[in-house]
């Protein structure tokens, strides 16, 4: 279970916030009671929002590939436009 602490605390005792989360991982800030942010370490962030492969691998994982989708690109350039 991650720790919490209220908004008021944190903002009041911030440098001990960093503090813990450095040492114990993500906390979790409440605003009237309520679960309303996450404060964890930047290398824990960045983990958690890299990108898993590539854009090739992406689509080559897909359910949808060998469906028989038609991707080609379509060369109409749309409507004329009228000034």
């Amino acid at each position: 279970m991650h720790e919490r602490w209220q908004l008021q605390d944190a903002k009041n005792r911030f440098s001990e916030l960093v503090d813990s989360v450095l040492q114990r991982g993500p906390l979790i800030v409440t605003r009237r009671g309520e679960d309303t942010v996450v404060v964890m370490p930047v290398n824990m962030y960045r983990d958690m929002t890299r990108p898993k492969g590539s854009l090739l691998e992406f689509f080559a994982k897909s359910p949808l590939r060998g469906a028989g989708l038609d991707l080609t690109r379509n060369k109409d350039k749309g409507r004329e436009e009228h000034i």
